[in-house]
């Protein structure tokens, strides 16, 4: 087995297991609105479900039309990272890792949205009145993926190859011993 589908499969599984054994938890043993103050004046968990995608998206879209076109949009994600996986070559370890946990949390949220209609977010950060919206392990996983692919993405250094360019191409080095050696 390559390096990379080992790298996936290990961070794959257990972020889906991790993100379905909190929601299942927070279903579990919270009422839907409730919340439980962990950091004061900083962070709750609070139960809510959305409906919509990320940030209350498609919300207000007609039910049916809404679950449909989420379902099919993750569908879609997953299987372009599966195929990128299957046709790349050994990729950088960040990238490999990135595109794992896109994938794991699309995935997540996938299962949510199969069994409950909706997605189960429980994490409340705040300051103030100032709530940025509630969201799950899934979406931190999509959302630091996305980050560490901009990041590897930025930092790769290519050369561009320009076959129209009018530029002479670089002469070789000299060897140690000079012009004649």
């Amino acid at each position: 087995m390559r390096k990379k589908y080992l790298l996936f499969f290990l961070t794959v599984v257990p972020v889906i297991l991790i993100d379905q054994i909190t929601k299942t938890l927070v279903h579990a043993h919270m009422s839907l609105y409730e919340s439980r103050p962990l950091i004061a004046g900083f962070f709750n968990l609070t139960y809510i479900r959305n409906p919509g995608a990320a940030f209350g998206f498609f919300t207000g879209a007609a039910p049916l039309f809404r679950t449909l076109f989420l379902i099919a949009v993750t569908l879609a994600a997953i299987i372009l990272i599966l195929y990128y996986l299957s046709k790349s070559r050994e990729e950088p370890p960040l990238l490999t890792f990135s595109l794992a946990l896109i994938l794991s949390g699309a995935a997540g949220n996938l299962i949510d949205r199969v069994r409950y209609g909706e997605v189960i977010d429980f994490l409340d950060l705040y300051v103030g009145a100032h709530h940025w919206p509630a969201f799950n392990v899934a979406d931190s996983a999509i959302s630091v993926g996305a980050a560490l692919m901009i990041w590897e993405m930025l930092k790769r250094k290519r050369t561009p190859t320009l076959p129209f360019s009018s530029d002479p191409p670089p002469a070789p080095p000299l060897s140690k011993g000079g012009r004649g050696s």
